[in-house]
Order: structure tokens, then sequence, then C-alpha cells
């Protein structure tokens, strides 16, 4: 297992925070998981495709430590947001959500809108050390009832201490949301020691799976109490009932699904977990640390992504014009933000990717 499972772009590829390289593997799985069954028993087309995303939700399982039947597909972190916060009744008096401007922007724009239910919403304080818990702690206030948490943010890669901030709500009574965007498949997950009340990710990033196949896990606990309002026959406790006076919500997570699945995504995705849970996250982790520190260690001042981290590296330097223009004489593919430079090192990259980003460093 290594970079030659992949399909390897004549660039160097550093932008694995945006979107990962294809498995080499992934268009037969495709085929095998979908196409093949659409063709050669069109009639029981719709059992096989449930049972690809069933093996979507295995995989799952087995990547972050849970249980399957507590995952359930989305097609994208905010409309599970979306779907959370329309299923919890905040009172009137405890009805905040409590923000990072750190966040991915589309949840904060989910926050905002979610006013129409009945919730408030409140951004950190700009110049809050994120991964200091004592300021978390004065934020945590009486009026906060939910809290979104961004395991690791994609502006800095500053990563969260995500347990003890878990503990600290809980104590308080605050729900917890937390955000795997930009760790799942780079850091090592367990979703049974963070005990959080609900997290959202997707596959299209460190997971390799591609777009379309986002997932909510939902606290067996607390599933009970959710009642969300974006449903379809696949909310149903028995989705071919087909009682049309007749709604129940299913008894797990599937609550939050809604009408008729997308497929391909889903099979895609489960292929490409079943990948990673084989490799091994701990071991991508490792490769990528290892060669991001390089980065870290040579740019000094100008890097902006701290050592309890994602898996991008964040640069900016006095001459970043320069810094720019070198990265792309030598065919480097990275992105830039506000805060700089971001640069994402996955399995497939190796030393001399990490030796042509030093290169174009402008000297100090």
């Amino acid at each position: 297992m290594g970079p030659e499972d992949f399909l390897l772009p004549k660039q160097r590829y550093l932008l694995s925070h945006s979107v990962g390289l294809a498995l080499r593997s992934s268009q037969k799985a495709l085929n095998d998981r979908f196409f093949k069954a659409w063709q050669e028993s069109p009639a029981e087309a719709w059992p096989n495709w449930l049972q690809a995303i069933e093996q979507f939700r295995s995989a799952l399982a087995q990547l972050l430590n849970a249980n399957a039947d507590e995952f359930c597909p989305q097609s994208n972190l905010s409309s599970g947001f979306s779907k959370i916060l329309q299923a919890i009744k905040p009172s009137h008096s405890r009805n905040t959500i409590l923000l990072s401007e750190e966040d991915f922007p589309s949840m904060s724009f989910v926050a905002q809108q979610a006013q129409a239910f009945g919730w408030n919403f409140r951004f950190l304080p700009k110049d809050m050390d994120h991964q200091d818990i004592s300021q978390w702690q004065a934020q945590l206030t009486d009026d906060v009832a939910l809290v979104l948490l961004t395991h690791a943010y994609s502006n800095s890669s500053l990563r969260l201490d995500i347990t003890s901030l878990i503990q600290h709500c809980q104590r308080q009574g605050i729900l917890t949301v937390v955000d795997i965007a930009q760790s799942a498949g780079i850091v090592p997950i367990d979703l049974q020691q963070w005990q959080a009340d609900f997290v959202l990710g997707s596959c299209v990033k460190w997971l390799c799976g591609g777009p379309g196949a986002g997932f909510m896990w939902v606290n067996p606990k607390i599933v009970e109490a959710c009642e969300p309002k974006d449903v379809g026959w696949f909310s149903h406790q028995d989705p071919f009932e087909f009682d049309v006076h007749s709604f129940r919500y299913h008894p797990s997570a599937l609550r939050f699904w809604g009408g008729t699945p997308t497929v391909q995504p889903y099979a895609i995705a489960a292929h490409s977990i079943e990948y990673f849970c084989n490799y091994g996250v701990a071991n991508s982790q490792r490769h990528n640390q290892a060669l991001s520190q390089q980065l870290r260690n040579a740019a000094g001042t100008a890097c902006l992504t701290p050592e309890y981290r994602g898996g991008t590296v964040v640069l900016k330097f006095e001459q970043q014009d320069k810094f720019i223009a070198a990265l792309e004489s030598k065919n480097i593919q990275f992105d830039q933000r506000p805060t700089g430079v971001r640069l994402s090192p996955h399995i497939y990259n190796d030393q001399s990717d990490i030796d042509a980003v030093l290169d174009c460093m402008p000297s100090k």
C-alpha cells in the first residue's frame, strides 16, 4: 500500500486538505458496488445499492471506533448541521450557539439561518487562544445551549483538545457538535472516547473519497430526543411500509436521513475508507507529521501552524509573492487563503515534494 495505489498528477500535489487524490481502484469499486447491480439485476438494484451504503457506514464505524447504526449519510456538513439545529428545540433562556470565526464559513451561515427556529449565535473573541481550555470555559456561559467545535481549523490547521472541551461542555449541560472535515483520515479519532453529541464529516479530503459522501454521527444517548424536520421515507422507522398516514422516526441516527438517497458517492467513499482503515490512520499521520514538520522548521516564524495540528501547514513570508511564484514555477499545487499558503502532504507525497517546497522558500 502506498503512492502507487493513487492516480498521481504530473504536478507535485499538496492539496489534500481540499481534495484527496483518487485511488486507482475506485473506478472498479464504483462499478462493482453501483453499476454492476444496476446492469445485471436492475430489479434488485435498490437492495444492492443500500448494501453499498451499509458498507459506507460500517467502514466509518471501523475508522472512527463507533457502531455502524450510529452514522447517517449526509450530502455535506452544512446540511447535517442545519438538520441538527432544526431537530433540537432550544429553551427561551438557553438558546445560544457558540461558534468561532475560524470555523468553515458555511457552518456560520447555517447558524445565522437557525434564528428562524429560535436560536441565537455568538462568535468567540477574535483574539482568543483556541487551544487554551480556560479561555473556552470563560465563554461557556449559562445562555449557551450548543457549541460547534472544529477539530482542525482549515485556515490554520490548529487542532483542538476535543476530549477536554467535550467534558467541560457536558458538565454544564451544553450540547457539542464536532466538525472533523479537516481531520478525518489524517488524525486518529475515537468517538467512543469523545462522547460528543454529534459529529459531522466528509470524505472528499484526507479520505480520498470524493465529494457528496458526508456523514453525521449521533450519540445514541441523545438520538431519541431529536426530532428532525427535514425528513423523507428513509427517515421512517420502516421506509418500505408506504403508509401515507403514519410517520414514525427511525430509532437510530437514520432519522436524519431524508428522502431517496444518492448512492454513487457512498460506494466510492466506502472503498476509500476501507483502504485507509487497512493502511492505518496513525501511519498516515506519522508520515504527514514527519514531512510537514520539515516545512515548519524551515519556515520558522513564517509558519502560522502550531505544533498541535491537523495535516496542513500554513506559511506566510514577508516575500510571499516571491514564494508563490517559486511554487508555481516548480509545478507545486497549493492554495492560499488570507492567512497564507496551505500545503498538505499525504501518504502519496515523499521527500522530493518537501525538498521542492523548501527550495522555494525565501532566504531569511
